[in-house]
Order: structure tokens, then C-alpha cells, then sequence
């Protein structure tokens, strides 16, 4: 996964209208970025929806994103997880079935009938999920374009994403992106999405300008840092004075690393943008991972004035600090400091163990041993170490005041953790 303020909140941005033309609360969607360079996007898990970078790299404009979060959206709310489990279920059996008969033919001697009532089973089982899932895709189609129309956007997007996934099924299975096929496109769906456009007013609508600015800055934010300089100069050549193309190069540069190149970039998209909170957290980022810490607090800082309410730039700037605290060990407040952002954004996302380990380390250094025994145990059960994080929220408990909340999370921790135990075995 990645985590990153401004593509999610980009991403954000993009589908919460949708979200809101579905009736669903924009708040309790979780948007995850997949760090992969195959075109694929999906939902599960409940309300939780995922995109991999690939999608968002290949992808032309805003529109396209738009269209397949619509699309996405559309299998949230109509249901199709709980129904999709069913039919899982369903074929499960068929296939199941199909090696009983084989079995037993095996055991009468036909191992030739055998193997067929098996690869029978199996193919039952396929085409029973493939209708399925066309019907549930064609649902999810009819849905998104609901939405797009209820937020006044343009389906040219989809059916251009979709355009693109029709030439990919004359590929071989093998060498297709994941997104066809978990997606079965049908001849039908698109000519479903050209006839709605045919009779649609906002076929034509532009895309707004702030949505093509955000979404050319991601693209430029994600091929700079993982397409290498190489690449990145070839898809934003150094005569591109463009927003995102100096954006683009400010990254690569940093990744490669050239320090000089790189903060002289952000410094010059700085002077244009004095206000944007991701050109000075990427400068801070730039001073941070080059060990620069008394450079990096400010600018980190500066993000987070801009942009109070982001969790994950309250965690960048506690890290800085909790870093340049042990630099300093008598600077207290740089400490309080950074458990007050800590706790801000396990507030809002309490899901992330690198943001509860920097937490255990700032109440340690504070000499809060029990609290801090409190955020490790959260750390270690969130990567799955159970154990581990039975004993350390064991030993917080006796460190805590007794019936405090960080002394009944320790205890919700143990319980939760012997459990996980418990449904290994």
C-alpha cells in the first residue's frame, strides 16, 4: 500500500460526490492505494475501496478515474460483496460435486471419466460465477451512470477506460491486466455506455480545471517516485516547465539522489505556490530522508499550518520531531509536541503500525512507560504478532492505572490478540 495525503485525498475528492449521489456516507469509505503497476481497481471488504497505481499512471485524464470510481461505487451500493460471497458458495459446490462424481469413477476404474466429471465440475463452477459477475458488472455500469449524471459529469471517461479494456481482451489470459478479469466485459456493456452517451447532455462537459490540475500532479507525484529518473525525464523532459512536470522532476531527482536538483525544483513551485501544503511536505521529505532534520521540521510543519486536519502530515512532522528530539534529548517539548500530533492521527486512522510505534517511542522518551507499552502492543497486534503484543500489553497493564481507557485497550488488545491464537490453530 501506499499512503500519501495528496493522492488520497485526490482520490477523495473525486468520489465523494459520487458517493454522496449513492446514498452512501462519504466518511465511512475507506480508499486504499495499491503500489502496483498493473490497471486494476476493485472493492471489498465491506465498504473499502482499492486502486492500483497502474490505473491511476495509465489513465488520460480525471474523467477515466471518475468513471471507474463510479462504476466501483456501484457495486458498493448495490450490494454485490454479500451476493458475490453466495455465488462464490454456489460454485463451490458445483465444483465440489464435479469431484465427487470423479472420485467415485476413479474408484470404479474410469480414471478417463474421472478427470472429465472433474474438469465438468470446474467448468460448471466458471461459468456459473462468469454470468454472475457480467450481470453484477452490468449493474455496477448502470449505477455509476446514475451517479455521473446526478453530479452532472460526463460517462465519456468510462467508456473510454473501457475502450481500452476491450483491446486487452485479445490478449492471452496470462498477459492481461487484473482488472479484465476480475471485470468480464461483454460487447453489451459498451454499447450500453455509448447509447447513454449518444442521448446524454453532459456527454461533452469538460472536466473541471481544478480536477485536471489534481489529477495531472498525481500522475506526475506517481511516476516520479516510482518510474525512476530515466523515465520520469521522458515522460516530463527537463525543457517542460509545466506544474507537474517540475513536480515530476523535483521527485526524481530526490530519489536518485541529486539534492541540489531537487530542492532547487520544489523551492521554484514553492515561490509560484507559497500556500500548497504538498510542495512543502515533499521538500520536508526531501531534508528528512537526507538526514537533514532541522531543515525538515519547518517545512513539515508549514504542511501541517496549512493543512491542519491531515493524520498523515501530523505523523510526517511527529516523526521529524521524535527524530530530532533524540538529536536533543533535553528538548521535552519537541516530544509533547509529537505525541499530540501522534494522537491526532491515530485518531482519524488508527490503522497504520508505523504511526503507533513513533508514539510508543515519544512516551518512552517522556518517561510514560506504561502508555507507551499501550502504543507498541497496538503496533505489534496490527502486524499480526500476536504474542509479542500479549506480553507488551501485558506488561502496560501494570504500569497503567487500573480502569483507565490505555488500561482497558490493553486489556481489548490481549483479548483480541488470543483470539487471533486461538483461530490459528
Amino acid at each position: 500500500m501506499i499512503r500519501d495525503a495528496e493522492i488520497e485525498n485526490t482520490i477523495r475528492v473525486f468520489a465523494t460526490p459520487l458517493l454522496e449521489a449513492a446514498g452512501l456516507e462519504p466518511s465511512s469509505i475507506r480508499i486504499h492505494i495499491v503500489n502496483d503497476n498493473t490497471l486494476n481497481a476493485f472493492v471489498a471488504g465491506g465498504q473499502q475501496i482499492f486502486i492500483n497505481t497502474g490505473l491511476l499512471m495509465k489513465s488520460k485524464n480525471a474523467g477515466q478515474v471518475i468513471g471507474v470510481l463510479a462504476h466501483e461505487i456501484g457495486h458498493i451500493s448495490g450490494g454485490h460483496l454479500i451476493k458475490a460471497a453466495t455465488a462464490q458458495k454456489d460454485i463451490s459446490a458445483a465444483v465440489l460435486l464435479g469431484y465427487l462424481l470423479g472420485g467415485a469413477a476413479i474408484i470404479a476404474g474410469r480414471p478417463d471419466a474421472g478427470a472429465a466429471a472433474i474438469q465438468l465440475g470446474g467448468q460448471v463452477g466458471a461459468r456459473q460465477y462468469m454470468s454472475f459477475s457480467r450481470t453484477q458488472e452490468s449493474a455496477a455500469d448502470r449505477a455509476g451512470l446514475r451517479f455521473l449524471d446526478n453530479t452532472g459529469q460526463s460517462a465519456k471517461g468510462l467508456l473510454e477506460f473501457m475502450e481500452v479494456l476491450e483491446d486487452q481482451e485479445l490478449l492471452s489470459v496470462r498477459n492481461q491486466d487484473p482488472y479484465v478479469r476480475t471485470h468480464p466485459l461483454t460487447r453489451d456493456r459498451i454499447d450500453s455506455l455509448r447509447h447513454h452517451l449518444e442521448k446524454s447532455r453532459l456527454t461533452d462537459k469538460p472536466i473541471t480545471n481544478s480536477y485536471r490540475v489534481s489529477h495531472a500532479r498525481m500522475k506526475a507525484k506517481l511516476i516520479g517516485f516510482t518510474q525512476g529518473l530515466t523515465r520520469t525525464l521522458r515522460a516530463y523532459p527537463e525543457n517542460s516547465n509545466t506544474l507537474d512536470g517540475q513536480y515530476a522532476r523535483a521527485i526524481a531527482y530526490y530519489r536518485q539522489p541529486n539534492l541540489k536538483k531537487a530542492i532547487g525544483l520544489i523551492d521554484t513551485l514553492i515561490a509560484k505556490f507559497p500556500n500548497d501544503a504538498y510542495f512543502h511536505e515533499l521538500k520536508g521529505q526531501i531534508y528528512f530522508e537526507n538526514g537533514k532534520l532541522k531543515l525538515a521540521l519547518p517545512s513539515y510543519q508549514k504542511s501541517v499550518d496549512l493543512l491542519p486536519e491531515s493524520a498523515i502530515l501530523k505523523a510526517q512532522l511527529a516523526h521529524a520531531q521524535v527524530e530530532m528530539a533524540g538529536v536533543d534529548p533535553n528538548n521535552r517539548s519537541l516530544l509533547t509536541q509529537a505525541v499530540e500530533n501522534l494522537l491526532y492521527s491515530v485518531d482519524k486512522d488508527a490503522d497504520r503500525p508505523s504511526v503507533w510505534r513513533q508514539l510508543g517511542i515519544a512516551y518512552g522518551r517522556l518517561g510514560k512507560m506504561g502508555e507507551s507499552s499501550r502504543a507498541l502492543a497496538e503496533e505489534a497486534i496490527l502486524q499480526g504478532r500476536s504474542r509479542d503484543a500479549i506480553g507488551i500489553a501485558e506488561r502496560a497493564k501494570k504500569l497503567l492505572r487500573r480502569g483507565s481507557p490505555d488500561w482497558l485497550r490493553a486489556e481489548d488488545i490481549i483479548t483480541a490478540a488470543r483470539e487471533n491464537l486461538k483461530n490459528k490453530k
